[in-house]
């Protein structure tokens, strides 16, 4: 092990980076130091008719509302109705889709409220399409196929959330490398 690392360093020799900053690197640095630190900060106070924490008891009404509207299907069969284990299964769905919503909840404002509204709404055609599954479920008599299929429903709209908050994450960064400029 000794010898490998000894070997290591031998070939690497020469292309280490060894060079020092160039003259008033360090001055530059502290100047803008504390320029960051001479800018106030705001501080934010809870406003109980503030419209985000409007479009958090919204989002948290719409997952109640999909919840049930999952739950009482009109003579469908929801996968929690197959086995415990697949009750499991939905369960973590539906909890992880809810913490996913209640995230973009969070991040939703003016400039980046129609990309939320266009991904609320490939969720919600894809419920209606979970929907449909739990009534073919009935009819299949409990097709592997038809359970694999509500599972990768769950997995899409998952997907749709993290693209979605991958996308809120690009805009926040392109909008404070516009505020630095």
């Amino acid at each position: 092990m000794k010898d490998n690392l000894e070997n290591k360093f031998k070939e690497l020799q020469g292309q280490f980076d060894i060079e020092e900053p160039s003259i008033g690197h360090f001055d530059r640095f502290e100047v803008r130091l504390a320029n960051n630190e001479a800018k106030p900060t705001k501080e934010i106070k809870w406003n109980p008719t503030s419209w985000k924490w409007l479009s958090v008891a919204a989002s948290i009404l719409l997952l109640i509302g999909f919840w049930l509207g999952s739950s009482s299907t009109e003579n469908g069969m929801e996968l929690a109705d197959v086995s415990p284990k697949m009750e499991e299964t939905q369960s973590f769905f539906v909890s992880t889709i809810q913490k996913e919503i209640e995230n973009i909840n969070l991040q939703r404002n003016d400039g980046n409220k129609q990309i939320i509204d266009d991904a609320f709404n490939q969720l919600t055609e894809l419920e209606k399409k979970y929907n449909e599954l739990t009534l073919e479920l009935v009819d299949s008599n409990e097709d592997q196929r038809i359970i694999y299929a509500m599972i990768n429903n769950f997995q899409q709209r998952i997907i749709v959330l993290q693209t979605l908050l991958e996308q809120l994450q690009e805009i926040n960064n392109i909008q404070n490398e516009l505020s630095e400029a």
